[in-house]
């Protein structure tokens, strides 16, 4: 809770430096392809138009961090660092001419990786958590093609999302995993048991009908030879 706590505290302290100032940091935003818009990928997110965009943003960033770090505290801060920066170098690379400023493509990125690994893993509590971000940000799906909202990045959105994707799968054999009960492995072991019981039982069967067929086959041939002496 306190990474999420200090990064969301940072996000407000930029917007009130900007306001009290008088100075406008949306400069410190990314601009693609450009050395002066590299800086960005460290500092956009922390820059926001307005009060009522860096609200919107606080809030599920706060929450999607705090769900990272609680259900997936071994990887939760190699998570969260992978999409900051991943986020921001796509950008950077296939965004569109203009600065891009806010954290909403690390929201994107965090609410991606938090519903896809739920999927891959497997765990119910994960997919639970999975369900639970489909419930509260299924709307944002909306965000992710161009022309929706006016004036928004809608290429963070969607390179957020992919970002979230990628390291969801990069880390499914990282953190929490699936559980495997001693009653499901005990269950294995008689099935497997019993497969080679009847494989055995089966080979046996095979065996008797094979002599047996041998047998049937021999007495024509008993017969045809006792024929054969009685005709000379």
């Amino acid at each position: 809770m306190i990474i999420p706590g200090v990064f969301v505290f940072f996000m407000w302290l930029a917007k009130i430096v900007e306001v009290l100032f008088e100075i406008d940091l949306s400069r410190f935003g990314i601009y693609p392809l450009t050395v002066s818009g590299l800086p960005g990928i460290i500092f956009s997110p922390f820059i926001h138009s307005d009060f009522t965009h860096l609200f919107n943003n606080s809030l599920p960033l706060f929450f999607l961090s705090i769900a990272l770090f609680y259900f997936y505290s071994e990887v939760a801060l190699k998570v969260f660092i992978w999409t900051y920066y991943l986020t921001g170098l796509l950008v950077w690379i296939a965004g569109r001419d203009a600065w891009h400023i806010g954290a909403s493509g690390l929201v994107y990125g965090l609410a991606s990786f938090l519903f896809f690994s739920g999927i891959i893993r497997r765990y119910f509590r994960l997919i639970a958590l999975s369900l639970l971000i489909v419930f509260l940000y299924g709307s944002m799906v909306w965000g992710l093609f161009p022309g929706v909202y006016k004036n928004v990045s809608w290429e963070s959105h969607m390179l957020g999302f992919l970002s979230g994707l990628v390291l969801s799968v990069w880390f499914r054999n990282q953190g929490p995993q699936k559980p495997v009960y001693e009653w499901m492995e005990e269950d294995e072991g008689e099935n497997g048991g019993k497969g080679d019981e009847e494989t055995s039982m089966l080979n046996t069967k095979t065996s008797d009908e094979q002599r047996a067929t041998s047998t049937r086959h021999l007495a024509p041939c008993n017969t045809f030879k006792s024929i054969s002496i009685i005709a000379l």
